[in-house]
């Protein structure tokens, strides 16, 4: 079975001043690794002294040496007695093979450039600058970020200033930033500018297209300040605030404000609630994002949309303390980390450790930039490259080799969704378990015992994989198994539900990312194809009923614009509404309840159900509810008559005329009465449980939505009107009557006397009883005459008055 190995590449004999490297061993200098300095290429090693005495040791690895051999070797070492900040490798114009250029930045502020020619044999000093505006500055850290120094400095009191207190003078820090460019025999400089100010003691740390500001914790800054890092991204001008404790960034600001106080004031109450672990090391990657090892033993991956993903978790033998010697770096898709004396190799896209290598002393990781893919290595006896012993290669392109990792923080699903799986398996074995051992993700990968999540985090990384093949990606190797036949018959059942699951992570992250506009953008656009797919259903369970209703409660402005959508709804000029959605949506909208323990007569007031209302006046329309301890849940007509009256009132009695036109036309009428949808009635005999008629429905959400009768009155007669049922008509006149409205009680009477023989006889019948009472209908006596049926003879209207006066 093949292994990933060390392979020397060189013991420093190849480099000039290679019996320096000796001094790192020396007692003389603690943590003298994280000193040690490697050029991009690897040709060039610089070793910073800060105790007992400062300094600075180059070692140089000349590609053609004879031409050094008759001239005396330039060394880049230090011209002051000032302690080295840092050592950069900076880019410039006229960069080539044989030659570099660094920046030595200086506590005092100072700052040397320096630029390598092997064909002059060696470093030559082009300029040194003042950094600071300030001499009395004091330089903390600094990191080149394109053609952009950016540094944080202290800067102490003036002497005619008060003494500030404790949390003030820690507050003593800003971010600075000026341009720079190197070219044959000279750096321009551009003037200082102010990022940010009012802040803490920051490293500064560049990474791809941001400059990441992480706490310096041995600085004792304050609590709550020291409980969260920024990303600055100078292209977008603007900060992230991001804590160790939670996966998601807590705000994104603009850059335009550069007072650290200012900036966190809305979020220092949440910060001083949080406790997160504390950044233990760091490592910068390629793609902007940053490697962190935290002091509960998490590696994790700050990914440049600013998503915190924990990758792997150190053993309990091998939890870092606070001076044990660590380092990390990543390479394209595999995460190595120095843990003392330990190398651990990481799959960065499931968090598996692929090799665990023991070294012979402490080492310092470094990124080769002809080799990205393969970790690089420097102990003190050279340095050493991780190879596959079986290829016995350092070709990229070997059978172990691990995969190309530009895509990982650009296409972070894969990542996310393979973890998901593990996680989701992870709760769904530990319900099912008898054992009270806790179950972790690391007990599912490496136990062997629990196929179905590595087969589907196996299946999904090769569907994300052709789909970035597709895009013209290289995809990613995992060293996992390949699809085979069986695993292309699953691929193509398992095919919408892969496409939802990146699609569902490609919405969160757009929700994390995008500002307030962005997600009511999204917000809107989820709620529109939730409510469509549901209505196409052809049949709702409970579950996707009290999913809708929460929908519901948490956009209702979204949920009544998705509806008109799904409806295709058009209000015409006359008044009424139309629709143009197929019988199969209306069938879903017009269908009762589940159960028929479900309540209907019941609304939602931010998620809650109100109580009911019985109808009043009329025996017909009373029918009471089955109570039910389960959670109420409108059926979808009740839910849509629900959004209609909080948004466009006027439209309720419109929208039961077209549900009721939608019902006879579509003949659902009978489809319902046969179906297995119950709604709970009084009256056993009018259409039976299943089919109650829809104006009583409508009345029934009327009524629990306007506690107080009076003030929806009117709408509830347009209800009763619009149903067209005669006991409905009668009972509207009774309303109109007891108000006292005769004029539209006349034009109701002269509407619905001509539906039928009989309805005209009971509304002249109810007329006539009210002209009896008083003297209010004396002007429409003509035409209560007139609307008097042909068979009623004078015996009969006699008859009849004697009843009515007692």
């Amino acid at each position: 079975m093949a292994r990933l190995v060390l392979e020397q590449l060189s013991d420093f004999g190849d480099f000039t001043g290679g019996e320096d490297v000796l001094r790192l061993t020396s007692h003389e200098n603690t943590n003298s690794l994280s000193n040690v300095r490697l050029s991009p290429e690897g040709r060039h090693v610089h070793v910073i002294f800060r105790e007992p005495q400062v300094g600075l040791v180059t070692l140089d690895k000349f590609e053609r040496p004879h031409l050094v051999q008759n001239q005396k070797k330039l060394d880049l070492r230090s011209t002051r007695a000032v302690p080295i900040v840092d050592v950069l490798y900076l880019d410039h114009r006229d960069s080539s093979r044989d030659t570099a250029a660094v920046a030595v930045v200086y506590e005092n502020g100072k700052a040397e450039f320096w630029k390598f020619q092997e064909c002059k044999a060696g470093w030559h000093l082009l300029q040194s600058s003042d950094l600071c505006n300030s001499p009395r500055a004091t330089v903390v850290s600094v990191c080149a970020w394109s053609n952009l120094l950016i540094w944080c400095e202290e800067r102490p009191p003036s002497e005619s200033t008060p003494a500030l207190s404790s949390t003030r003078n820690k507050l003593r820090y800003c971010v600075c930033r000026r341009d720079f460019e190197v070219s044959e025999g000279a750096v321009s400089l551009g003037g200082v500018k102010i990022a940010l100010h009012n802040n803490p003691k920051f490293t500064v740390v560049s990474s791809g297209e941001f400059v990441h500001l992480l706490p310096d914790l041995k600085g004792k800054p304050p609590m709550t300040v020291s409980k969260c890092f920024l990303s600055w991204s100078p292209l977008q001008d603007s900060f992230t605030v991001g804590t160790t404790c939670k996966s998601t960034p807590l705000k994104k600001l603009s850059a335009q404000e550069s007072d650290l106080k200012r900036l966190l004031t809305d979020c220092l109450g949440y910060l001083s609630t949080l406790e997160p672990p504390e950044i233990y090391d760091f490592s910068p990657t390629a793609c902007g994002g940053l490697l962190l090892l935290l002091s509960t033993g998490w590696v994790c991956l700050l990914q440049k949309d600013g998503m915190l993903r924990q990758v792997y978790k150190l053993a309990g033998n091998c939890l870092v303390t606070r001076g044990t010697h660590t380092s990390l770096c990543m390479y394209q898709d595999v995460i190595a980390v120095v843990i003392g004396q330990n190398l651990h190799l990481i799959d960065v896209n499931c968090g598996r450790e692929l090799e665990k290598i023991t070294l012979k002393n402490e080492g310092v990781l470094y990124v080769n930039c002809a080799e990205r893919c393969a970790p690089h290595l420097l102990l003190e006896t050279g340095l050493f490259v991780v190879v596959n012993r079986e290829t016995d290669s350092r070709d990229c392109g070997s059978k172990r080799k691990p995969s190309c990792l530009s895509a990982v923080e650009s296409n972070h699903p894969e990542a996310l969704l393979v973890e998901a799986v593990f996680e989701e398996a992870c709760k769904y074995y530990q319900q099912r378990s008898l054992s009270s051992t806790q179950l972790t993700v690391d007990t599912l990968k490496k136990g062997g015992r629990f196929q179905a999540p590595i087969s589907l985090a196996s299946i999904l990384r090769n569907y994300l994989s052709t789909g970035l093949r597709q895009k013209g990606t290289e995809p990613s190797q995992n060293g996992g198994v390949g699809c085979t036949a069986g695993q292309d018959k699953l691929m193509v059942s398992l095919e919408s539900e892969l496409k939802a699951l990146v699609s569902l992570e490609e919405v969160k992250g757009s929700l994390v990312r995008g500002n307030t506009k962005e997600v009511e953008a999204v917000c809107e656009s989820l709620v529109e194809k939730e409510v469509a797919r549901l209505l196409s259903v052809s049949e709702l369970d409970r579950e996707a009923l009290l999913y809708l209703n929460s929908l519901f409660s948490i956009f209702p402005c979204q949920l009544w614009r998705a509806a008109q959508a799904a409806l295709q709804l058009h209000h015409n000029g006359d008044g009424s509404l139309s629709s143009r959605a197929p019988p199969e949506v209306w069938k879903t909208v017009l269908s009762p309840a589940t159960t028929p323990s479900t309540p209907t007569c019941l609304s939602l007031t931010n998620g809650g159900p109100k109580h009911n209302y019985s109808l009043k006046g009329d025996h017909s329309t009373n029918y009471k509810h089955t109570q039910s301890t389960s959670p109420a849940a409108l059926p979808v007509f009740e839910l849509l008559c629900h959004s209609v009256f909080s948004f466009q009132p006027s439209w309720l009695p419109r929208f039961l005329e077209l549900a009721q036109q939608q019902q006879g036309s579509a003949g659902l009428g009978l489809s319902l009465a046969s179906s297995s949808w119950g709604f709970s009635s009084g009256r056993g005999g009018e259409g039976g449980e299943n089919n109650v008629p829809l104006y009583k429905r409508a009345l029934c959400v009327l009524s629990s939505l306007t506690p107080d009768r009076d003030g929806c009155q009117d709408l509830e007669v347009e209800l009763l009107l619009v149903s067209g049922r005669p006991n409905a008509i009668l009972q509207a006149l009774r309303i109109l009557m007891a108000k006292q409205q005769w004029e539209w009680v006349t034009q109701v009477a002269q509407k619905f006397c001509k539906q039928s023989p009989l309805l005209n006889k009971e509304i002249f019948t109810t007329l006539l009883y009210e002209v009896i009472q008083h003297r209010d209908l004396d002007p429409y006596l003509d035409l209560l005459w007139a609307l008097c049926p042909e068979d009623l003879t004078v015996t009969t209207i006699l008859n009849l008055t004697p009843t009515a006066a007692s």
